[in-house]
Formats: structure tokens, C-alpha cells, sequence
């Protein structure tokens, strides 16, 4: 347990600590040009990895993998252009409400009414919207959220419609495709500068590449509810990691309203488990491999 406790955290600050790098390019070529070299880098692990056999997918395979796809391109466009319009710990934190809203959905208990009344009360005080504030950021960062929720339910329908990792290497392999223009634009305007190749391409590696390769390793020494559970410190780590590596200082309701949001999800996937256990009798219980 130990060890996949250390993975997942080790996972989780590479993913954030990516994001911060990234942002060191933005002023070269975006937030989509980030993008794009970051799924390009995706693309190059996870087409060896998973070696989908395109040709031989169906319409019924295809069209949520083009979805994905499609979620694929908005959720980091919408992330990254919320970074640099709000800053990292904020636009994670919004981020994160979807899948706490997913978590959530369709259920009517006292309990997750309480977690999603938390959640809402944390984005108030996350952001105490004035006058002032960048709605069109906050609005981003909740399209990211809207995205990773849209990607968890299109994940288990591909998940049941394609083996292994094909879904997600194709859905990757569009989302690609979709940037090819911007990089063949940045690149006609003399944008991809030495350092802003290597700030983009270890976002890539640090938010794409080690994360994927770390959670599977960690999936198979964790139960689910405890790898939920951990999921709970991206908010933490990337309010941390904004602070070290883009000096954004966060405001102390910040912090507070970081911490609403976190303990809402930990409530939250803690509640479902016990709710799910509940409903397995010991002989319908699955087996354990």
C-alpha cells in the first residue's frame, strides 16, 4: 500500500509540476501550442503501447472515440488557457469539479447532497466573485471540469467497446490531428523557439507520459476508493507547484475554498464505496486477482 501511495502522489505532483512548466511557454506559443507539442508526445507513447488496429474499428467504436478525441482537445486547451488567465491552483480546483460531479450525479442521499452544497460553497469562496474577477477564466476552467467528466463516462463506454488502451491511443491520435494546424501555424510564424519546445515537451512527458505509466502501476496495488481518495490532492499540489515554479500567490481564501473542494471529494468517494459495499453480499462479492 505504501508503495502505491507514493506513486500516486508521485503521479499526481508530475502532472501538476507539468503544468507549471508548460506555462513557461505560453508567452512563446500559447496555451494551444503547449497543447498541441503535448499531444503529440501522448500520441508518440501510447500508439506503441496500445497499437490500435484502426482499420477494423466499427461506427460503434469509432464515434465515442472521436468524442474523446474531442473532449481530449477542449479539457487541456480549457485548462491551460484558464492557467494563464487564473492561475494554477485555481484553475485545477475548478477543473476538479468534474469528476465530483460525476461522483455525484443521479444520487439523491443526505450525504452527497452535503458533498455537492460543500462543493458549491468552496467555489464561492474559491473565487468571491467581484467586479474584478476573470469570469471568462473561471467560466474555462469550468469547461475543463465539464470535459473531465465528459471523458470519465466516454472512458467506460470505450472501455467496454475496445480492449486494452486502443480507445484512448485513437481518441489521442484525433486530438492530435485536430492541433496539426496550429503547430504548422506557430511554426510558419517562427514561434517554436528552442526553450519553448522544451518547456512544451516536458509537459508532455510530465503531464501525459509519467502519469499514465504511474496510475497503472498504482491501479493494480490500490482499491479504487483509496486511489479516489488520493485523487483529492491535484487541487493541493497544483496550488503548490504555482507557487514554486510561477510565483502565484494564493490568497487565503483560495487555500480555504481548495480545502472545501477537497474535502467535498474525499466525503464524496468515501460515501460511494460504503454505499457500494453495502449492495455486495459476500457470495456476489467479485474475486480478487
Amino acid at each position: 500500500m505504501a508503495g502505491g501511495l507514493a506513486t500516486m502522489v508521485a503521479s499526481a505532483a508530475s502532472n501538476q509540476v507539468g503544468a507549471a512548466v508548460g506555462a513557461h511557454a505560453f508567452g512563446a506559443i500559447g496555451p494551444a501550442g503547449v497543447v498541441a507539442i503535448r499531444q503529440f508526445v501522448a500520441v508518440a507513447v501510447l500508439l506503441p503501447a496500445a497499437r490500435p488496429n484502426l482499420r477494423r474499428f466499427t461506427w460503434s467504436q469509432w464515434w465515442p472515440t472521436i468524442l474523446l478525441g474531442l473532449v481530449f482537445a477542449t479539457m487541456n486547451l480549457s485548462l491551460y488557457t484558464a492557467i494563464s488567465r487564473v492561475g494554477l491552483g485555481l484553475a485545477v480546483t475548478l477543473e476538479f469539479l468534474g469528476p465530483l460531479a460525476v461522483a455525484l450525479a443521479g444520487s439523491r442521499t443526505r450525504v452527497d447532497l452535503l458533498c455537492a452544497a460543500a462543493a458549491g460553497l468552496g467555489v464561492y469562496v474559491l473565487v468571491l466573485p467581484d467586479p474584478s474577477s476573470d469570469y471568462l477564466g473561471i467560466g474555462l476552467g469550468l469547461l475543463a471540469a465539464a470535459c473531465w467528466a465528459a471523458y470519465i463516462l466516454l472512458n467506460r463506454m470505450i472501455g467496454q467497446r475496445l480492449p486494452g488502451l486502443q480507445g484512448p491511443a485513437a481518441a489521442t491520435s484525433v486530438s492530435a490531428l485536430l492541433y496539426l494546424p496550429v503547430a504548422g501555424l506557430l511554426i510558419a510564424q517562427g514561434r517554436f523557439t528552442g526553450i519553448a519546445m522544451l518547456y512544451a515537451v516536458g509537459a508532455g512527458v510530465l503531464s501525459s507520459v509519467i502519469p499514465y505509466a504511474a496510475d497503472l502501476i498504482a491501479l493494480r496495488r490500490v482499491p479504487t476508493k483509496f486511489f479516489g481518495i488520493v485523487m483529492s490532492i491535484h487541487p493541493v499540489l497544483a496550488a503548490l507547484a504555482g507557487l514554486v515554479l510561477l510565483d502565484q500567490v494564493l490568497a487565503a481564501h483560495v487555500w480555504l475554498g481548495i480545502g472545501i473542494v477537497v474535502a467535498a471529494n474525499v466525503l464524496a468517494v468515501t460515501a460511494a464505496t460504503r454505499s457500494a459495499t453495502r449492495l455486495i453480499t459476500p457470495a456476489a462479492a467479485p474475486a480478487r486477482s
